[in-house]
């Protein structure tokens, strides 16, 4: 479903509430606005945003132990193999590239599970909901992705409600960053690079059409330098 985008001045305003409230540092004023008046936005779909949930989960599996061979195992059982990006087959099938960086890929996680209705909020103050595992695939269990599918019945959000949220995290990620630059604590259990990968999630979820985006990028190609 494509939209009309909301004013993005008025989300803005909004976004820049909620860091006052949150007592973070505001962007400067020339900080660019995500979207422009007269865009159009809307989700990936739903079959895409929950195939990128799938192989995220298994390779959160692969950081905590799961081998290599029943982690491709899965995937291929799952007709998920393509939906693998390079740097991310090379860690499920030999454990190479920065651990770490992957293991943080469970608050983009989280993000997109908020995209698709599977959790209830996302507060930047509150770290992944515990029971979120509980609404992923039981690799364990041999749940392939289509049975999970079938159990999750996705109620993904509006669009205008997932860019407000992008909007939002645009301003986080640049509060959180400053926060940690000047060696201060930030307002709840949630660090910068938390902030970030929720931000990355969104970035990839929600899809902005107008005279000044380029077509949406690939799960790696998703640029945080702004």
């Amino acid at each position: 479903m494509i939209v009309a985008a909301p004013d993005p001045r008025e989300v803005r305003e909004a976004s820049l509430d909620e860091l006052s409230r949150l007592r973070l540092p505001l962007p400067p004023p020339q900080f660019p606005l995500v979207w422009e008046p007269g865009d159009q936005i809307e989700l990936r779909p739903t079959a895409e945003i929950e195939a990128r949930i799938a192989v995220l989960h298994l390779i959160l599996a692969r950081c905590f132990g799961m081998p290599p061979q029943a982690a491709m195992s899965w995937l291929l059982a799952s007709h998920l193999v393509e939906m693998v990006t390079p740097p991310e087959w090379q860690f499920v099938t030999g454990g190479r590239g920065d651990h770490r960086s992957f293991v943080l890929h469970h608050d983009a996680l989280f993000a997109l599970a908020w995209v698709l209705g599977l959790t209830k909020q996302l507060d930047p103050t509150v770290p992944v909901d515990e029971r979120l595992v509980e609404r992923m695939p039981y690799i364990p269990g041999g749940e392939t992705f289509g049975q999970w599918r079938s159990r999750i019945l996705a109620a993904p959000q509006h669009p205008a409600d997932a860019a407000a949220l992008l909007d939002l995290h645009y301003c986080l990620d640049w509060a959180y960053l400053e926060v940690q630059r000047a060696g201060r604590k930030p307002p709840g259990l949630v660090d910068a690079n938390a902030i970030g990968q929720r931000r990355w999630a969104l970035e990839w979820a929600v899809i902005l059409r107008g005279p000044y985006h380029d077509e949406p990028p690939g799960w790696e190609e998703v640029d945080l330098s702004t």
